[in-house]
């Protein structure tokens, strides 16, 4: 189907969006410029605020704002925190890849488990995107740290979940600001179990604002703006080219080095996904 200029652009910013949470999270904790979990707390809070005050401007209420489950928060907070403390440990071009790799094969898990019975191509495409993740992960000397991706792969599982529990809302803007709020006092516990640890220069804070307040907060409402006009295939393609766009703003801004290895490992993760989807559209 073809798709309208302003859905268009409103993708690519939100994309971009996405692919910076990366590039900050990493700038601010591999620079040690705050810690991992007053990092997490800032970016849920702020993200919180403005979410809020967009659906008060547009409803002049925030009633909308009670009840709706407890899946949506604890989901979020299952992924921002994990996603916070793997930056600790690996770089944004690697995170990015496992994150939206693992988001990806948990949904075509999740789809596998209801019934859907993936084609032979679809089966290609799965183990050449499992192969992809063995050749980044196992023993050799530049392998991404084990504890990093683990917990990248667990923030990955969670933003599946998020993403999923989302998919039933009738009104995106008003779940994820609820989530976000509700996930807040969840980052202020881990915070205060952190307390030993917590350091945060001005720039760190400034750095968790932008990634909570406009490249989650906005990113996410300009996301669900643009996804009415895409579909499903589109939106999960698109969302392929995060890993690439956070790949090239690594290497541009934070001094990454991507080697050999990680440059085939991202080819078979996202040629095989990208393989998946495409013999899913087939059957539909």
């Amino acid at each position: 189907m073809g798709v309208h200029p302003r859905v268009i652009g409103l993708t690519l910013l939100s994309l971009v969006a996405f692919a910076s949470n990366s590039l900050l999270t990493r700038e601010a904790l591999g620079a040690l410029e705050i810690d991992a979990a007053t990092f997490t707390l800032l970016r849920l809070l702020s993200g919180a605020v403005v979410l809020v005050a967009l659906v008060g401007v547009r409803a002049r209420s925030l009633a909308s704002l009670r009840g709706g489950g407890v899946l949506g928060p604890l989901s979020l907070f299952a992924y921002a925190a994990p996603f916070s403390f793997a930056y600790l440990r690996i770089g944004a071009a690697v995170g990015a890849l496992v994150l939206f790799g693992v988001v990806q094969l948990t949904m075509l898990g999740y789809g596998v488990a209801r019934g859907d019975r993936p084609s032979a191509g679809a089966w290609v495409g799965i183990v050449l995107a499992l192969a992809g993740f063995a050749l980044l992960t196992i023993p050799a000397a530049r392998r991404p740290d084990p504890v990093g991706v683990a917990l990248m792969g667990v923030a990955g599982v969670a933003w599946a979940a998020y993403t999923l529990a989302g998919r039933a809302r009738p009104d995106p803007l008003v779940s994820n600001a609820r989530s976000f709020l509700y996930a807040t006092p969840l980052g202020l516990l881990v915070l205060a179990l952190s307390h030993a640890s917590v350091a945060a220069s001005p720039r760190g804070v400034v750095l968790a604002l932008i990634s909570g307040g406009v490249t989650s907060g906005l990113g996410y409402a300009i996301w669900y703006r643009a996804l009415p006009g895409l579909s499903v295939m589109q939106a999960a393609v698109a969302q392929l080219s995060v890993p690439v766009i956070a790949a090239i703003g690594a290497a541009a801004f934070l001094g990454e080095r991507l080697g050999v290895r990680f440059v085939i490992a991202s080819a078979a993760v996202l040629g095989g996904v990208a393989l998946v989807l495409s013999a899913r559209a087939r059957r539909a």
